[in-house]
């Protein structure tokens, strides 16, 4: 399984932190020791003073496939969810300033928290999703899949170009405005379309 992450992708997102409007999706990893265990609380790791959370849309690949034509896209996947790309966004300041990559503020062990995925089936458009995150039962982030500069179809065809993408690999499009930092006690909580899919407390 691998991690395959879109940066960049909502514009006021792109606005809030003072990035250049990228011409092609900004494509990073994160290896499977990144992902959140179940039930497992998330610890602000030693090394960074400022993780933010970043709540996106997933999408986890049912089949393997290399050079996806966009309109075939839509039969790579079945299911979609909700997580968080956890960043130490005092860590990636740093490197971005030195021109370095971002994988230790992206990377780390526990920075990808995986939600409850969900038939495709069950939603009207995926061009069309709302999904928030509450920190603390307070509404911090709000997206709607309407708003992302490429759409899921097109990522999963735009990624396949690089990377062979195989069943179960995971895709996190991206992470509409809102993003902030998180502290020991907050618990925070993802919702698509009104429906919870994952709950975690911070440590």
């Amino acid at each position: 399984m691998k991690i395959i992450c879109i940066g960049r992708n909502y514009a006021d997102h792109v606005s809030e932190l003072n990035n250049e409007r990228p011409s092609e999706p900004v494509v990073f990893m994160k290896p499977d020791t990144a992902v959140l265990p179940k039930q497992f609380p998330f610890v602000i790791p030693e090394f960074s003073s400022d993780v933010h959370h970043e709540v996106e849309i997933l999408v986890k690949i049912n089949k393997v496939g290399k050079y996806i034509d966009p309109k075939f896209a839509h039969k790579y996947y079945d299911e979609i969810g909700l997580g968080i790309d956890f960043t130490a966004r005092d860590l990636q300041t740093q490197l971005k300033e030195k021109g370095l990559p971002w994988e230790k503020a992206k990377a780390f062990d526990g920075s990808a928290v995986i939600g409850d995925f969900l038939s495709k089936k069950r939603f009207n458009s995926l061009e069309n999703l709302n999904f928030e995150l509450r920190n603390n039962a307070q509404v911090v982030q709000k997206g709607n899949t309407g708003m992302m500069l490429w759409k899921i179809d097109e990522l999963v065809a735009y990624v396949s170009q690089f990377f062979t993408l195989k069943t179960g690999d995971v895709i996190f499009t991206g992470t509409p405005a809102g993003v902030a930092k998180v502290n020991p006690d907050d618990v925070l909580e993802g919702y698509i379309e009104n429906e919870q899919v994952f709950k975690i407390q911070v440590k």
